[in-house]
């Protein structure tokens, strides 16, 4: 097993080194999804939505042109698959999303923030993983298993291969390869139109930066799984995805790599478990974070307010971890991972996310203009 071993080794370093850049990067551009949906609902500002979209034309862009190219497969990864549990990515997404804005972040800038010194993220960190390992494999999981993953569309009774949307359109006759390239490039292209006909957007060259580089580093995750990490298996002679928790194609997600992440530091002797691409990619977050907090000299401690915030960052991190292994994804996960493969379900969690986010922000300020 040495060589497979080697190439696990490969992609958790790989992925260790691209998250530097998304630490770097995300902290200095201030990536947030909550933040850009905090601040379309305080004062209709797009802009950093339109990063975030930015990112995800990019993705879709150079995910699909991975494919074309025969390096990656997208139809070997988790978002793909024919099964649409429908009610899994509407639950889980709209409690991430009411989790994510209780907590001040999504999993992605949790990390950022760790990394910047805010401690009250590092105890989001703490429950959120707890609560995504519970979801697994515990309690939550439970739940999860037996209510909500039996209500599903399978498509592949259909006759259909996927839940992306090439595969899905299939169905009519035209030929799925075309397909892909006709609709990589026009979901990519209707978006990349609309985050660019905002002239304060085109002026703002760290939101455009950081769109694009978000965007590239996740298909340069695609790339190092599905293809530095696709491998034939010395022991079975069969060909394997090394280094990945989910043992299939991946980019980056910041739910389930936290709890494997708590799950390894906790086990540590355990030698059936390593560092992963996920595991090695949240550690390499929160370094680059740092990096750019100490190099601009904006690091700095930050702790809670009073007893009601601290309650709220715990509540938030239960509900991102639930909601986001339920969704399969959270914003980056499923936003833009997901998202990239124009797979039906990261769309609807997508969308349930910030359904999610802005419904529990209409009900802070309702709480808040009751109590003045």
């Amino acid at each position: 097993m040495e060589g497979g071993a080697q190439t696990a080794s490969l992609v958790a370093w790989s992925g260790f080194a691209l998250a530097l850049v998304f630490g770097f990067v995300g902290n200095k551009v201030n990536f947030c999804t909550m933040g850009a949906v905090s601040d379309i609902v305080n004062i209709g500002d797009w802009g950093r939505m339109r990063m975030w979209l930015l990112a995800i034309a990019v993705a879709i862009a150079g995910s699909y042109a991975l494919q074309a190219a025969g390096l990656v497969d997208l139809s070997k990864s988790i978002y793909t698959s024919p099964n649409f549990t429908w009610l899994s990515f509407i639950t889980g997404g709209f409690v991430f999303g009411v989790g994510m804005t209780l907590g001040s972040g999504c999993g992605s800038k949790t990390l950022i923030r760790i990394g910047g010194g805010n401690l009250k993220s590092v105890v989001v960190y703490v429950f959120l993983a707890i609560s995504a390992y519970m979801t697994l494999r515990g309690l939550f999981g439970q739940f999860r298993v037996a209510v909500l993953q039996p209500v599903a569309i399978n498509f592949e009774a259909y006759g259909l291969k996927g839940q992306d949307l090439p595969s899905l359109l299939a169905a009519s006759g035209v030929e799925l390869n075309s397909l892909r390239l006709v609709l990589a490039g026009a979901v990519a292209g209707l978006l990349l139109v609309f985050v660019f006909k905002d002239r304060e957007f085109r002026a703002n060259p760290n939101y455009m930066a950081g769109g694009i580089v978000v965007g590239l580093l996740i298909v340069a995750g695609w790339y190092v799984t599905g293809h530095l990490g696709y491998k034939e298996n010395p022991d079975t002679l069969e060909m394997t995805f090394f280094g990945t928790n989910s043992h299939a194609a991946e980019s980056f997600s910041f739910v389930g790599p936290l709890a494997y992440s708590l799950e390894l530091l906790m086990l540590w002797t355990d030698k059936s478990l390593t560092a992963t691409f996920g595991i090695m990619a949240a550690a390499g977050v929160i370094i680059g974070s740092f990096a750019w907090a100490k190099l601009s000299g904006s690091f700095r401690w930050e702790s809670f307010a009073n007893a009601e915030d601290l309650a709220n960052h715990m509540i938030g991190g239960v509900l991102m971890g639930f909601g986001g292994v339920t969704a399969l994804g959270c914003t980056v996960g499923q936003g833009i991972s997901g998202f990239s493969t124009l797979a039906l379900g990261s769309i609807l969690t997508f969308v349930a996310i910030i359904a999610g986010s802005v419904a529990t922000m209409k009900y802070q300020y309702w709480k808040i203009s009751r109590e003045a």
